[in-house]
């Protein structure tokens, strides 16, 4: 085994390859199945030595997003009317990870994460600001490289 940027991969692992995480969600951006599969790539490229495969890989990821959910997280009063005081945008992704070289550490899991925003603003602002989306997308992706390939 070694190391490499907190990572814990046999050397015979050598390959990675990752499907396209499809958006389930039926509230979710149309751009996040695009974004989301570029980003968990580009992570794990960035973080390991490993080689990106189009299939088959060493390493091998499929999942879906199946939560795309943008709701109140606080309720406040103004002048007697309740209303949003921040919204509250949760993401879940369900993952297989198949470890082709030790089934022991493949797995099946739900990640999800969060974000706040201020009560006045509403999610398609959320959706067309590049960087609001991906602040929660790369929380689930750390979670998942963490699991897989750093043991954490």
């Amino acid at each position: 085994m070694y190391s490499f940027n907190g990572t814990n991969i046999d050397p015979a692992v050598r390959t990675i390859s990752i499907g396209t995480i499809q958006n389930n969600a039926p509230t979710g951006p149309s751009f996040l199945t695009q974004r989301f599969t570029e980003d968990l790539k580009d992570y794990f490229q960035r973080n390991t030595s490993l080689k990106l495969v189009p299939r088959d890989g060493d390493l091998q990821f499929e999942g879906s997003i199946v939560a795309f959910d943008f709701a109140p997280a606080a309720i406040q009063t103004v002048n007697g009317v309740d209303q949003a005081g921040s919204n509250r945008l949760t993401i879940q992704v369900k993952i297989r990870f198949t470890n082709t070289k030790d089934d022991k550490q493949s797995f099946e899991q739900l990640f999800q994460s969060f974000d706040d925003y201020p009560g006045g603003q509403n999610i398609a602002t959320i959706n067309s600001d590049p960087t609001a989306v991906r602040r929660t997308t790369t929380k689930i992706i750390t979670d998942i490289f963490n699991k897989s390939v750093a043991n954490w």
